[in-house]
């Protein structure tokens, strides 16, 4: 069978979206990377600077379910605007003086906005992209993540030293804003959507059963873990370079990028080898399941060594490779679920994937908070906060070794002869 032709104007799209995650991982990271700052002039305790991190993600599932459904009859063009401009919006008020009540309800609208984020624009993409060519995209559109913490930690930073934490929330609506009228002017909607009478002619799959496939089970427990070791990163992992290992304010901010910058070179290759993978003939159950669970179950091995060595260097390098190849399991689920999913109900089913997997958010970064604050020390309970990771990473990725079978998933679903590749 011929591939099916990637429309003109496919990879500007993808390149304007992944500005958009750019964006969307600034405006997560600021919270982490202004930490002592805000705990120092709001006088926090690490349990409430726990709950402000996890405040991001109060509204962030149900957002992403409710907008998911949205995506399957409005147009993913206008959806992506209005969740952009809401981001932008919501961060002026920290330019004042703010009380931690205020900057607590400006995170919770912001998660709002920026829950259903991810699974909109995966959604937009795959309507640019046949299915065969969707995981490079997708690894793309992923790293906007890594390249919007590796672009803003520095700038953020430069900011806060020499200004205030205020004004980095400012410089964020601003660059929000201009997002906003770029989209506007040069968002257009992908032409891979299904005529009416297609659409029509579509067979639905229950709900019931595309959220109970091993498939996806096996994707919400993979992301999970994965999830929980990136908020960490996003809220504690530069409080632990100051208080934990005595780094600089300033110093922080250039060792705070290295996690991301491992990551993205990761995750971009997993994308390129996925592809390759399959142009080889390998099933979707190699080229994508095993290819990104097996490295959270590697990354959580590297991270449980991290309390048992000494020296800042060595931690540090062990926390950067634990939770920089757990970046593999963003690209190939998205994918994975579109394999099987009918396209009429894929922006909701990609958005109950989001909306399971970031409920991690809302739990880690309290649970760090908790576990330092009870600690007999402060670098203790970072190191058990990064042990609870290590155990919860290994398990994630084992469900997903388990479960992830996207070939035959979408033969059991659809009633279609599975494909036999090459190589299983």
């Amino acid at each position: 069978m011929t591939a099916q032709a990637t429309p003109k104007g496919a990879w500007r799209i993808t390149f304007l979206l992944f500005l958009f995650m750019l964006v969307n991982f600034a405006d997560k990271i600021v919270v982490g990377l202004a930490g002592v700052p805000i705990m120092t002039e709001l006088k926090l305790e690490p349990e409430q600077f726990g709950l402000l991190g996890s405040s991001f993600f109060f509204l962030f599932s149900i957002a992403a379910i409710v907008v998911g459904f949205i995506v399957n009859r409005v147009e993913t063009r206008w959806v992506l605007l209005v969740l952009a401009l809401i981001w932008a919006l919501a961060q002026f008020p920290m330019v004042g003086t703010v009380g931690f009540t205020t900057l607590l309800i400006c995170r919770i609208i912001l998660g709002a906005g920026e829950g259903p984020a991810f699974s909109v624009a995966a959604h937009s993409i795959y309507k640019w992209f046949p299915d065969e060519k969707r995981t490079l995209p997708t690894a793309i559109l992923s790293q906007g993540s890594a390249f919007g913490v590796i672009i803003a930690v520095p700038a953020l930073n430069w900011v806060i030293v020499n200004h205030s934490w205020h004004y980095a929330f400012g410089a964020l609506g601003v660059v929000g804003l201009l997002w906003v009228v770029a989209w506007f002017v040069l968002g257009k909607e992908g032409p891979l959507t299904m005529s009416h009478a297609a659409a029509a002619n579509e067979v639905r799959i229950p709900y019931f059963q595309l959220l109970t496939s091993r498939t996806f089970v096996g994707c919400c427990a993979a992301t999970f873990g994965a999830y929980w070791a990136l908020s960490l990163g996003l809220t504690w992992f530069t409080p632990f370079i100051v208080k934990g290992l005595g780094f600089s304010q300033q110093q922080a901010g250039w060792v705070s990028i290295m996690p991301w910058v491992f990551g993205a070179t990761v995750v971009i290759f997993t994308g390129w080898f996925s592809q390759l993978l399959m142009a080889r003939g390998v099933s979707t159950r190699g080229a994508r399941g095993v290819l990104g669970a097996a490295p959270l179950i590697l990354g959580g091995l590297i991270i449980a060594m991290l309390p048992h060595v000494e020296g800042s260097g060595l931690q540090i390098a062990l926390l950067v490779l634990g939770s920089g190849l757990c970046g593999s399991i963003y690209v190939v689920c998205p994918p994975m679920l579109g394999e099987f999913t009918p396209v009429s109900q894929r922006g909701a089913v990609l958005a109950i994937y989001g909306a399971i997997y970031t409920l991690a958010g809302m739990i880690a970064p309290s649970v760090m908070g908790s576990v330092i604050q009870r600690a007999t020390t402060t670098l203790d309970g970072y190191m058990m906060g990064f042990t609870i990771n290590a155990v919860i990473l290994v398990v994630s990725g084992l469900l997903g070794l388990l479960l992830l079978w996207p070939n035959t998933e979408r033969a059991r679903l659809t009633g279609q002869e599975e494909t036999r590749p090459k190589f299983a």
